[in-house]
């Protein structure tokens, strides 16, 4: 009897399953793709630094008696920098004023001797050449004696000291490292550029710029110079946008970010960012509709711009691509399509 009851049991669970006559429905929202021109910024970033690098130096060799400017210091245009000890520089001075005065009187003995008959033209005319020989060298005692003493040719600020007082310099040996600033608009940053960047580039595209040592501050820029030649060591070219700084002086190494305005543009599509599918660095995916069915299309990534995403390649312009419920999605899904 158990066995019986067992077996009607089994008889009544068993039902024949029938299959789905259709797949779900998946509810879709869909949008048109669309397009738009894009001014080609370049981005780039690099140190400050300034119009003009100068290094000054004496140019006579000695002793330094006095560096009278420190690191980061600010200076005039004619102030005095450095001065050399000069004992050995008026010792010069008066033995080649000693000098002149010797063939000076050398020079009107053989005159009046010459008038006498004793001395003859030629000898007259090589104590003159003596003469003038002294002189010349007395003009150029003179003239090391002032380039032992550094001016200040413009305005500028020390970026490094480099000997110190009571040191030996030779000839042309740097004393010290400026940067010449000129009503603080001889600022600079020094960017570096691909290639295709550097040729894209003309002199006087504007230019936005942010340092790090000013948050939150944009500094309006333009292209200044551009090197003709690339930097061997970091393998780009060097363009230096000049800053407009009004009030704020940055120090030298300041590290800076540049958006350098060109003219050329570019025209990418534009899609929502929540279209997007296991996106990965510039690479994603994206449900397009093709006859009521959907199609996973791989893109590549321009940029990203709050929710907009710049697509530079795998869409066209007349597609349609699915903005919701795509994380249900698969090729085989049917669909439809809301508002």
């Amino acid at each position: 009897m158990l066995s019986l009851f067992f077996i009607i049991s089994c008889k009544e669970e068993k039902k024949e399953v029938k299959p789905f006559e259709s797949a779900e429905v998946i509810p879709v929202k869909t949008a048109s793709v669309g397009s738009l021109a894009l001014a080609g910024n370049i981005s780039a970033s690099g140190l400050v630094t300034t119009e003009n690098e100068t290094t000054y130096s004496f140019k006579i060799g000695g002793v330094v008696s006095g560096v009278f400017v420190e690191e980061g210091q600010f200076f005039r245009k004619g102030q005095l920098l450095a001065t050399l000890d000069e004992t050995e520089i008026r010792a010069g001075l008066n033995q080649s004023d000693l000098n002149v005065q010797k063939n000076e009187r050398d020079y009107k003995r053989a005159t009046n001797l010459y008038k006498d008959s004793v001395y003859t033209l030629e000898q007259v005319q090589n104590t003159r050449t003596g003469l003038d020989i002294a002189r010349r060298q007395k003009d150029a005692v003179a003239f090391n004696a002032r380039y032992a003493k550094i001016y200040a040719s413009s305005d500028g600020f020390v970026s490094q000291k480099i000997a110190n007082k009571g040191e030996i310099v030779g000839p042309g040996s740097p004393v010290l490292m400026i940067n010449e600033t000129s009503h603080n608009n001889n600022y600079l940053l020094k960017v570096g550029l691909t290639d295709t960047e550097w040729a894209s580039t003309k002199i006087g595209q504007k230019a936005v710029v942010t340092l790090d040592g000013y948050p939150g501050k944009k500094f309006d820029a333009f292209v200044f110079r551009k090197s003709q030649a690339a930097d061997m060591a970091i393998g780009s070219f060097q363009v230096e946008l000049k800053l407009t700084m009004n009030d704020s002086k940055p120090a030298v190494g300041m590290f800076g970010k540049a958006e350098i305005q060109t003219d050329h543009s570019e025209d990418f599509i534009v899609i929502p960012y929540n279209s997007l599918l296991e996106a990965d660095g510039n690479r994603a995916f994206v449900f397009v509709v093709e006859n009521s069915k959907v199609k996973k299309r791989p893109i590549t990534i321009a940029k990203f711009e709050n929710s907009k995403v710049f697509v530079q390649d795998g869409l066209q312009k007349s597609d349609k691509i699915v903005i919701s419920n795509s994380a249900y999605l698969n090729e085989q899904s049917n669909i439809k399509i809301i508002k």
